[in-house]
């Protein structure tokens, strides 16, 4: 039997090379932002496809997502074509995470005011560093313990935090629990979670559910002096709240996702990412949503799929199915 699959985009030739080595025998890997001749794979890989690469081959059974999430364009197409299976992979989990660890060292160290004021000559940081927090022996809850979270949990774990978890089912889909040391619950036990959160981490999809999922409410059951880091998507957080608790000082953040992104390549260099200025506050550390990027991520993901489409040929399906209908 031979796997036939078909990365649409444009060609990539150090892309499939590196697919290529790590392949079983048994699959076939085409890379072209144009359909083969015939079309006659079973896989397809991309991220926003269209009808016409979806219905083209008889043969198609699984989309594969060359990333994690489900853009709202694909899910709509997908919700008319249930007989194919939509995947995610997970090769930006550490980037993600080790991103996620960078701005919450960053904004508890003060680290970019510090940096900025030396820069001038000015020594005036070292004699008040009353606000530099210590991370050790905090408490960290991260919301969304899937691939990213639990790379987040290992890292917060070796500065010796205290770590603890939300996801929508709990532990594997039961009551919650332990997973390691890490203790696992389910989603409606957040309000009860967040007020013993000295640093909260988002690193869930963006859904219906989950969308302000934290607002005024949620964040006032913060800590003061606690700190926010957003590696999933803006909006699961109140825009005008977030902004609000930030500007009194009550807490802190670290941002990689925003509100409003640019629609054009020329719009990319003025494009304010928030109707509010979360620049000019001195407490949130902010970056144009790039956690995922390094230098060793494209080899990751060529990595990932290669070892996706393996498993794919020997059990049938690959893993990281999506729930087209719970969009994640």
């Amino acid at each position: 039997m031979t796997l036939k699959v078909h990365l649409l985009q444009e060609h990539d030739e150090e892309l499939l090379e590196n697919i290529k080595r790590d392949l079983s025998e048994g699959i076939e890997i085409s890379c072209d932002e144009d359909l083969p001749d015939p079309p006659d794979y079973d896989i397809l890989v991309c991220g926003v496809p269209d009808e016409k690469s979806i219905t083209a081959s008889p043969n198609l059974r699984h989309l594969i997502i060359p990333w994690s999430g489900l853009p709202r364009k694909t899910r709509e197409l997908m919700l008319n074509h249930p007989d194919i299976s939509v995947h995610n992979i997970h090769h930006n989990a550490v980037p993600v995470a080790e991103m996620a660890v960078t701005l919450m060292l960053a904004a508890a160290k003060e680290l970019i005011p510090i940096d900025a004021s030396f820069r001038k000559n000015d020594w005036g940081k070292r004699w008040n560093v009353r606000d530099m927090q210590l991370l050790a022996g905090r408490r960290v809850l991260i919301v969304g313990y899937g691939a990213i979270g639990r790379e987040i949990a290992a890292r917060c774990r070796a500065f010796g935090m205290e770590v603890s978890a939300v996801r929508r089912r709990g532990r594997d889909g039961g009551a919650g629990g332990a997973a390691g040391d890490v203790a696992v619950h389910e989603a409606s036990q957040l309000p009860e979670l967040l007020p013993n959160a000295d640093v909260l981490f988002l690193s869930l999809p963006l859904t219906d559910e989950t969308k302000g999922m934290i607002g005024e409410k949620e964040l006032s059951r913060l800590p003061d002096g606690a700190l926010l880091v957003n590696v999933s998507r803006g909006r699961i957080v109140d825009e005008k709240a977030l902004y609000e608790n930030l500007r009194a000082s009550r807490i802190r953040a670290g941002l990689d996702v925003w509100y409003n992104y640019p629609e054009s390549q020329e719009s990319r260099a003025s494009t304010p990412p928030s109707a509010y200025p979360f620049h000019e506050l001195p407490n949130v550390i902010v970056t144009p949503h790039l956690a995922g990027h390094s230098d060793g991520t494209e080899a990751l993901r060529a990595r990932e799929l290669a070892h996706v489409l393996n498993l794919t040929l020997r059990e049938g399906t690959p893993p990281g199915r999506v729930d087209v209908e719970l969009g994640y």
